[in-house]
C-alpha cells in the first residue's frame, strides 16, 4: 500500500524544491532544510528567521460559556485568562496520560482557540459537543507563519501600525485582528518554539504567500531567511521545548514524565484525567532533563543512559548544539533518583559507550529573558 501524499504547505511555492527532503509533520510536508541548517539556526539566534508552523491544528470552540466549560478539559486554569491571553498546558486522557500539549487562547467568554497536534481536535470536538458548544478545525483555512529571533520586532514593525513593543504586546498575549502588510484579519500571537523573541501569524491561506513575501522583504536588512525542520529541532532542544509523536511523550506517558508537571494546575478543581494523573505523579518515576554527551550527535537519539552500568533512562532526541560549540545535546527521560544536574552518565550509541553529564533544562536562556525582552 502506498503512503498517502503529503499535504502541501500554504507557502510551499516559496520554500519547496524537487530535490528537498520533506518531513512529514502531521501529514503536511515541510522541508528539512531550506538552504543550510547552520545559516538557518544562526538567523533565529542572532537575527530573524521565518518558520512554517502551518501543520499545527487549530480548533475554534464557540458557544455560551465556552471559556468556563473548556476549563474542564485543559490542565491549566483557563478561567483566569482575560481576552487576549494565552495558556500553555496539556490535554489528558481519562487515564491521566498525555493526549496533547496545547495552547488555549481566549478571544471572549464564548470564543476560544486551541492549537496543538492531531490528537487534540477529536478530543476537543467531542468535549465541546457534549457541552453544547461547537468546534471547528481551521488548519485548512489558516497558514501559520512564525517570525523568530532577536530582530523580529523591528522587522514586523515595518509592516504594521499596531503596537508591537514589549509594553504594547507582552509575552503570551495575542492580538486579533491585526493588519500586517496590508492584509487584514491576521491573528498574531507573541510566543514561539525557539526561546527567542518572536511572533506567530495566523493568516488566511489565500494571503499566505503575500505575507511570506512581505516578511522576507521587510527582513532583508536583518538577513531574514526561511527555516527548515532541522534548524527548528536544534533550537527547540536547546530551549527545552517538548514534543509528542513518541519523542518526549505519547499517549502512554504522564505529564510528570515529559516535563509538563508544572502545567498541571491541581488547585483549579476538576478536569479530565485529574484524579488519575494525581496517582501517576508518584507511580511514574521518569523525569525530563537535558544531557550533554562527548559525542554521538543525532545518532544519540534513543540512546539508553546508565550510571555505573545501571540503566536510568533514555535520550528522547539529540542534536549537535551550536550553542554548546557542537557538543551533543539531548533531552532525556531519566529516573527521578538520578535526575540531579551534574550526574555523570554513559550513553550507548551504536554499541559504543559515550560519556556525558545531566544538566538543567533548558540549556539555552534558562530564565527565558530573551523571549520576554
Amino acid at each position: 500500500m502506498s503512503e498517502p501524499e503529503l499535504i502541501k504547505s500554504p507557502i510551499a511555492a516559496r520554500v519547496a524544491r524537487d530535490d528537498q527532503e520533506l518531513v512529514d509533520i502531521y501529514g503536511m510536508g515541510i522541508p528539512a532544510v531550506i538552504d543550510d541548517p547552520m545559516d538557518e539556526y544562526t538567523a533565529v539566534r542572532e537575527g530573524v528567521g521565518l518558520l512554517d508552523f502551518s501543520p499545527l491544528l487549530k480548533v475554534d470552540v464557540e458557544g455560551p460559556g465556552a471559556q468556563e466549560k473548556l476549563n474542564g478539559l485543559h490542565t491549566r486554569d483557563v478561567t483566569k485568562l482575560t481576552p487576549g491571553r494565552i495558556a500553555y498546558g496539556a490535554i489528558l486522557s481519562e487515564d491521566g496520560l498525555m493526549i496533547d500539549d496545547s495552547t488555549v487562547m481566549v478571544r471572549a467568554a464564548d470564543r476560544v482557540r486551541v492549537v496543538g497536534s492531531p490528537g487534540m481536535p477529536p478530543v476537543v470536538t467531542k468535549f465541546a459537543e457534549a457541552n453544547g458548544l461547537t468546534a471547528t478545525e481551521r488548519r485548512a483555512e489558516l497558514a501559520h507563519l512564525n517570525v523568530q529571533g532577536p530582530k523580529s520586532r523591528e522587522v514586523v514593525a515595518r509592516l504594521t501600525d499596531e503596537d508591537f513593543t514589549n509594553e504594547g504586546f507582552p509575552y503570551y498575549r495575542f492580538k486579533d485582528p491585526v493588519t500586517i502588510a496590508g492584509i487584514d484579519d491576521v491573528f498574531v500571537t507573541r510566543m514561539g518554539f525557539t526561546a527567542e523573541l518572536g511572533y506567530e501569524f495566523f493568516v488566511p491561506v489565500e494571503h499566505a504567500l503575500d505575507l511570506y513575501d512581505a516578511l522576507i522583504e521587510a527582513g532583508e536588512p536583518e538577513g531574514m531567511r526561511p527555516v527548515g525542520v532541522a534548524a527548528v529541532m536544534m533550537v527547540r532542544i536547546e530551549a527545552g521545548m517538548v514534543m509528542g509523536d513518541g519523542l518526549e511523550y505519547d499517549e502512554t506517558v504522564s505529564p510528570w514524565e515529559c516535563g509538563l508537571g508544572w502545567a498541571v494546575d491541581l488547585d483549579k478543581g476538576d478536569f479530565q484525567g485529574r484524579e488519575a494523573t494525581v496517582k501517576l505523579k508518584d507511580e511514574r518515576t521518569d523525569r525530563l532533563t537535558s544531557v550533554v554527551l562527548d559525542g554521538g550527535e543525532d545518532a544519540a537519539t534513543g540512546a539508553e543512559l546508565s550510571v555505573d552500568g545501571k540503566g536510568i533512562g533514555q535520550v528522547t532526541m539529540a542534536i549537535p548544539s551550536p550553542y554548546l560549540e557542537g557538543k551533543t545535546l539531548g533531552l532525556a527521560k531519566v529516573h527521578r533518583d538520578y535526575v540531579t544536574p551534574g550526574t555523570d552518565v554513559s550513553a550507548n550509541v551504536g554499541g559504543n559507550d559515550i560519556a556525558g553529564k545531566l544538566v538543567p533544562t533548558p540549556v539555552y536562556d534558562p530564565e527565558r529573558k530573551r523571549v520576554k525582552s
